[in-house]
This record gives structure tokens, C-alpha cells and sequence, in this order.
């Protein structure tokens, strides 16, 4: 049975671009049908797929398997509650984006302000 410890004991990702299904078990501690059922219920998590339906993760996908992991064994969220918690964290990082874009448009559009003001 796989370790359902904490992310601090699982291994290192390694410097690679593709992993397969089998490594992405090993390296996130979750057996490869908990990883195909993960794919169904968090519609951001979404390896390529290859020939014959091969999956080949790229190590954001890693690093989010690593997160949902933590949020459902570690800090006991339900798949629903977890895909809420990604959700809402994904959107943040949205809004701080706009945020900035929009401070950005507005410092540029008081410069030009000033210059058609001379």
C-alpha cells in the first residue's frame, strides 16, 4: 500500500518535461485509478494524451496531484470542498493579475494625461 503521509516524505520531482502515469504514482504517493478519478473531478488537472489514450503528465500537473493529495489525506477536505479550495485559489491569482493590468493602464493613462495637459 502507497504512503499517505505527508508531501514532506514524498520524493523529489525530477528535472523532466513528460512523466507517465506510473511515475506520477510513485512520485505523489496515489495509486495510477486514484489519479484517473482525480482527472474526472478537478477539470484542471488534464495530462496530454498520446497514443492508445497514454497519459503523460508535465510537472504542474505533478505539483497539483501533490496538492490535491495534501488537501483531501492531510487536511481532510471532501473532493468537492478540494476542488472549491483550487477553484477559489485559481481565482485569486486571476483577480491579482487584473488587479495589477488595471494599475498598470491607469498610471499609463495619468502619464499621457499629463502630457496632453502641456
Amino acid at each position: 500500500m502507497l504512503d499517505q503521509g505527508s508531501n514532506a516524505e514524498l520524493p523529489a520531482i525530477p528535472a523532466k518535461r513528460y512523466f507517465t502515469i506510473g511515475e506520477v504514482s510513485e512520485l505523489c504517493g496515489v495509486k495510477p485509478h486514484v489519479l484517473r478519478y482525480w482527472e474526472q473531478e478537478f477539470s484542471n488537472l488534464n495530462p496530454v494524451k498520446r497514443r492508445g489514450n497514454r497519459r503523460y503528465y508535465q510537472r504542474h500537473d505533478v505539483l497539483m496531484i501533490r496538492q490535491i493529495r495534501s488537501l483531501l489525506y492531510d487536511e481532510g477536505f471532501t473532493i468537492t470542498g478540494a476542488r472549491q479550495r483550487l477553484e477559489g485559489q485559481q481565482s485569486r491569482v486571476e483577480t491579482s493579475i487584473s488587479n495589477q493590468i488595471v494599475r498598470q493602464v491607469r498610471m499609463e493613462l495619468e502619464e499621457v494625461l499629463l502630457i496632453l495637459r502641456r
